[in-house]
């Protein structure tokens, strides 16, 4: 294609547009029309630079028309409650669960690296002198020490608090560094599977293994999940750089960030009620049965959001994408 004929061809319906776009009164039936065929030409006619004829400037000069027309043509609205209300029963759980071939497995894995480490701490006593000198090690493990303290060290609301923003930065990193090739998300998964499998292997050699599975499970099972979820949604937006399937690159990664933003923010709900849970819950004077049972619900509560609104959304096509009229235009691409 030779770019100079493309442009004097048609400069003047690009101009044309412009000159629609900055109009301050408001359009005739006609104008609008017309400015909505023009919308549409101009948008082919930059498909076609982008792949014939690539011009930095003539593409970015389109690409902010196009954008501005679009803008023009849709127009805009504000979030409303109703958006919130879609969010937390269509788009979060059906990104939750179309994930759940990624975090599913991350999870059992992840469990079992965390196993395996309190295994070897727990069998090897050289290990436990490398941790801690053996006078730590006793004021950590006995009856009262920091394993059973730490829940009750500050006030239930700050502790609640401290333990949401800690826990919420963790997911956040994985879901959004996922896209440096999940590199972040096994280090972040690594740390939490690390302290967990120190507290195994240290409780484990004191005997009081039981002690500790009751002060970590009423909180720990949702707030793993959620963890789990986060990481393995990272990992899976770090595969979609490697291979983004029939898609391009960058509408692949476009897609996928977008859930995975979105995640984000319905994770921290859920790790809001596990920090309630840590805060009120863990610490509390109810027996260990209880505790457990009020973790087992929770986490139980959880599943069946996601196993029934979120597999319920994705048979309907859903994708926890945001709705499709806040997306960016894709520009069709030429044949």
């Amino acid at each position: 294609m030779d770019l100079d004929v493309f442009v004097t061809a048609h400069r003047a319906e690009w101009d044309r547009l412009e000159e629609l776009l900055r109009r301050r009164r408001r359009l005739t039936g006609a104008e609008a029309d017309e400015l909505v065929a023009l919308y549409q030409r101009t948008s082919t006619h930059l498909s076609l630079i982008q792949s014939t004829a690539p011009d930095p400037a003539l593409t970015g000069r389109l690409t902010s028309l196009v954008a501005r027309a679009r803008s023009a043509v849709t127009g805009t609205r504000r979030a409303t409650w109703q958006d919130v209300a879609r969010f937390f029963t269509v788009a979060f759980p059906a990104a939750v669960y179309r994930s759940r071939r990624w975090w599913i497995p991350t999870a059992l894995l992840s469990t079992l690296v965390a196993v395996l480490i309190g295994w070897w701490i727990g069998t090897h006593p050289e290990i436990q002198a490398a941790i801690a000198a053996p006078e730590q090690l006793r004021e950590m493990t006995r009856p009262g020490g920091q394993y059973e303290t730490y829940y009750s060290s500050n006030p239930a609301a700050s502790f609640a608090a401290q333990v949401w923003t800690n826990n919420a930065q963790a997911a956040a990193i994985c879901l959004i560094f996922g896209a440096f090739l999940g590199i972040p998300v096994l280090w972040v998964l690594f740390q939490n599977m690390l302290n967990i499998g120190i507290g195994i292997g240290l409780m484990t050699s004191a005997g009081r293994l039981d002690v500790f599975l009751g002060l970590i499970l009423p909180h720990g099972l949702l707030e793993l999940t959620a963890v789990f979820v986060a990481a393995g949604t990272g990992l899976r937006l770090g595969w979609t750089v490697v291979d983004p399937g029939p898609r391009s690159r960058r509408t692949a990664l476009a897609e996928e960030g977008r859930a995975a933003i979105g995640m984000a923010l319905g994770l921290a709900a859920v790790l809001f009620v596990s920090g309630v849970i840590e805060g009120f819950v863990t610490p509390s004077g109810l027996p260990t049965w209880a505790r457990i049972t009020i973790g087992v619900v929770a986490e139980l509560a959880f599943l069946a959001y996601v196993y029934v609104l979120g597999a319920r959304a994705v048979r309907r096509g859903e994708a926890g994408d945001v709705e499709a009229a806040d997306r960016s235009a894709e520009v069709p691409l030429a044949a």
